[in-house]
């Protein structure tokens, strides 16, 4: 039984496929079908294209949102190090002048000590 199932599954099969090809094949008839499945064909690609078109669009658009960003959080990173760098700049500068003015009141101090030792020797 099994058997016949599939002989008559491949007959039914084999009629479908005979009667495609009869109907591609056709002169007049066929030339029409040959046509609607041109057209159908056509449709198909345009429609491949209209879809990587939109695709590729979205990519380009992500993409350039991700530029984006990455140029923001650059530009901020440069900004907050500028920033750093004038704060320890300024810091420096401030040690400095203190460390100068501390270090020249101190000889001062010790300049007038040795010169009231030697006055009072």
């Amino acid at each position: 039984m099994k058997d016949q199932a599939k002989v008559i599954a491949a007959l039914l099969v084999g009629a479908a496929a005979g009667a495609a090809l009869g109907l591609l094949l056709a002169p007049e008839k066929g030339e029409d079908l040959r046509g609607d499945i041109a057209d159908y064909v056509n449709d198909l690609v345009n429609k491949a294209k209209d879809k990587a078109q939109n695709t590729a669009d979205s990519v380009k658009s992500y993409s350039n949102n991700v530029v984006d960003n990455v140029k923001q959080k650059f530009n901020g990173a440069v900004s907050d190090a500028k920033d750093a760098y004038e704060n320890v700049k300024d810091k420096a500068q401030s040690y400095a002048e203190n460390g100068y003015d501390d270090a020249k009141s101190k000889v001062k101090g010790t300049a007038n000590d040795w010169n009231n030792s030697v006055q009072n020797a």
